[in-house]
């Protein structure tokens, strides 16, 4: 395993005239977590609305495996093994723990290794296991953060792309869903893409990152070049 994985090349998207994402080009190697920082409004949402094919580039290219994109269907893309977990715990709020990793499941070319897939999954959020017979509308933010990053799981993905995944939690259980990220990323060997918007916090998980700001990459490197680059410290580090 090795090599880019994802490859995005002056990428360009535009919302209602306005230019959300300027000539932005990204790697995601394989098996590696890529962290995406920056404020809100920088266009980290727009970028992965591209990946998954929600927003059409106006220019740029996106390849997964050396494949184009912009030949896949959206409702196709999680079969190549991308698995988006948009922002906001968007679970189904009906269903209950094990029906939202089975929903997840269907995302997969092959599911004659579920059982033992739903057991990993079970391992790393234990919580889970313990209710999965209870409806997932009825949890806590924190635990519907962890069901929806654990749907995700279920589809097996090779790259696993997060969205502000502390988005709207207390900062105690924001910690926890860091560190069950980093767990993911060390066990199971799946690339992770993380967009989010505590950058201190993001930036010390990932191998590389990317500093977005006003649709541009500001600023890109190892996590020690980024937390040490006074101009990022001081415009996203509050230092």
């Amino acid at each position: 395993m090795g090599g880019v994985m994802l490859k995005i090349e002056g990428l360009c998207v535009n919302y209602g005239g306005l230019n959300a994402l300027r000539d932005v080009t990204i790697e995601v190697p394989a098996g590696k977590l890529v962290t995406i920082a920056g404020p809100n409004g920088a266009g980290k949402s727009t970028l992965f609305n591209a990946i998954s094919g929600v927003v059409k580039p106006a220019s740029g290219t996106i390849t997964f495996d050396g494949q184009d994109l912009a030949d896949v269907r959206p409702c196709d893309r999680a079969k190549l093994g991308i698995a988006h977990v948009p922002e906001g715990w968007q679970v189904f709020k009906t269903m209950t723990v094990l029906e939202n990793l089975e929903m997840g499941s269907l995302a997969q070319r092959d599911t004659s290794n579920w059982k033992r897939d739903l057991e990993r999954i079970f391992e790393l959020f234990p919580i889970l296991a313990e209710r999965q017979d209870q409806l997932a509308g009825t949890m806590s933010g924190g635990q519907q953060q962890m069901v929806a990053i654990a749907r995700g799981l279920a589809a097996n993905p090779r790259l696993l792309m997060l969205d502000e995944p502390s988005m709207g939690l207390a900062p105690a259980l924001v910690d926890s869903v860091f560190e069950r990220i980093a767990q993911i990323h060390k066990e199971l060997k799946v690339a992770v893409l993380l967009v989010e918007q505590r950058a201190a916090e993001a930036l010390e998980l990932c191998d590389i990152g990317y500093v977005l700001e006003s649709g541009r990459v500001a600023a890109q490197g190892s996590p020690e070049q980024l937390l040490n680059d006074p101009r990022v410290k001081r415009a996203y580090l509050g230092m």
